[in-house]
């Protein structure tokens, strides 16, 4: 490939219905692309918990993909309410999504746990009252 792709899409907070649509996308995209297919099923998976976690805590905001020769690296920015105590919100099952998120199907907790999961790197950078910034990467 030799250059970057970069594929920015803003997340819509308050619409449970469009959510999975940007990883839905970058997902086609790498297919187009002739990425590896376990590759694509782990920034699929990461990234859609992303975005849901987006609509559910953070009334949306904007995911950023830059594809490169090595690696895929999402970054997840948004101005939501921040990340209390990481540490909980890392534990697989720990949840602050409220009752009719959950109601929906949402919210079980396993959101930031399979984000780590699915990538090879994952950094949050987190201030309370002001937002979230994730970064994510899956190596080639």
């Amino acid at each position: 490939m030799g250059d970057q792709l970069i594929f920015t899409y803003d997340i819509d907070g308050s619409d449970f219905t469009r959510a999975g649509e940007a990883s839905s996308s970058v997902k086609n995209k790498l297919k187009m692309l002739g990425v590896n297919s376990e590759i694509i099923r782990r920034v699929a998976i990461a990234m859609y918990e992303g975005e849901i976690n987006m609509v559910i805590h953070a009334d949306g905001g904007q995911i950023t993909v830059t594809v490169s020769d090595d690696d895929i690296v999402m970054v997840l920015t948004d101005k939501g309410p921040g990340i209390p105590d990481i540490g909980k919100a890392m534990q697989e099952g720990y949840s602050t999504a409220r009752p009719e998120v959950r109601s929906l199907g949402f919210g079980a907790g396993m959101g930031l746990p399979n984000m780590k999961r699915y990538t090879d790197q994952m950094e949050i950078d987190t201030v309370v009252g002001k937002g979230t910034t994730i970064t994510m990467k899956v190596a080639f």
